[in-house]
């Protein structure tokens, strides 16, 4: 990844607004999704061991709050630093059913977040302020923005986290 001239996007700061294509080309934007509801936004690369392990920990974000069950209000994507191709197969390998995109040549899109490392993901609420952030893996962020799409949703917040499920605090991407 290039070196960034911004500094990394953090809480209470507004989101730089993107436009990209995910693995089959359709265009996702930020501005368009955020009409709708909040936007869950989660950049990686394939090979990134601690983006393995906290990706099926956004899926089931996303099974509890995205899609049909959020009644199509919340939004969460997948930024990938890597091509189509390797794209599509982590998403399959790991179970992640919701849309990854493509970080176009350059990196814009991560540039724009100032991202220095991955999994490096956000809640952006409807306003485009970003509620949530956070580098590496983090329990405590995954329960907040569970916390904030059910209180958005109207809804229990669902367990990201399983009874007995070894879960360490953070892991640093």
């Amino acid at each position: 990844m290039g070196r960034s001239k911004r500094r990394t996007i953090e809480s209470g700061q507004q989101a730089p607004p993107f436009e990209l294509v995910d693995t089959e080309g359709k265009r996702f934007a930020l501005a368009a999704a955020l009409e709708r509801g909040p936007v869950v936004a989660a950049f990686f690369k394939v090979s990134c061991p601690v983006c393995q392990f906290a990706f099926s920990f956004l899926e089931r974000l996303f099974k509890s709050y995205g899609g049909a069950r959020g009644g199509g209000r919340v939004s969460f994507v997948a930024i990938s630093q890597d091509d189509a191709a390797d794209t599509k197969e982590f998403c399959k390998e790991y179970g992640i059913t919701f849309p990854a995109l493509l970080d176009e040549e350059g990196f814009p899109a991560s540039n724009e977040y100032g991202l220095t490392n991955v999994p490096t993901y956000y809640l952006i609420a409807p306003d485009g302020k970003v509620q949530v952030e956070s580098v590496g893996f983090s329990k405590r962020a995954f329960e907040a923005i569970s916390e904030y799409l059910a209180r958005f949703l109207g809804m229990a917040a669902s367990s990201v986290f399983l009874p007995g499920e070894i879960v360490p605090e953070s892991k640093p991407g």
